[in-house]
């Protein structure tokens, strides 16, 4: 059998999926009319285990696995030490000053396109999003150790 890109992304997500369910078994689902907060996290990794399988049995349309190029590997890795680097400094920072950090050096640094307008961009998002999930939806979100 060649090993294909999509059985090693339909696996991975599969298993991922299974993952999630395996820790969100704690959390109550509650019922479609009043759903509790185990839910979402339980929708989301059925989905993702069906549609992984989906991926994995339909492997043979996608390229083998030793024809790809892995020249975008560096891009990748900026985008997920950036990101990691976000989640670790979320609860200290707070929600408004981690995104508006992670949105700059993710259009800044990594995609390289002008500070003047990833400043800007970082900052019309970010509260944006604020705005929407404080004001509209009403949803607390973390303030960190400055308070805000």
């Amino acid at each position: 059998m060649i090993v294909r890109a999509d059985h090693i992304a339909g696996g991975a997500f599969a298993a991922f999926g299974l993952g999630v369910l395996a820790l969100s078994g704690d959390l109550p689902t509650g019922s479609l009319s009043f759903p509790g907060a185990g839910m979402m996290p339980k929708l989301v990794a059925m989905l993702l285990t069906f549609f992984g399988c989906i991926l994995f049995l339909r492997a043979k349309d996608s390229a083998p696995l030793a024809s790809i190029e892995w020249d975008d590997l560096p891009h990748a890795a900026r985008v997920i030490a950036t990101t990691a680097t976000a989640v670790a400094l979320y609860l200290t920072l707070g929600f408004l000053i981690t995104m508006a950090l992670m949105l700059f050096v993710l259009t800044f640094a990594v995609e390289r396109r002008p500070a003047a307008r990833a400043a800007l961009f970082s900052l019309a998002v970010v509260t944006l999003t604020y705005l929407l999930f404080n004001l509209v939806l009403r949803t607390p979100l973390e303030r960190g150790a400055f308070g805000f």
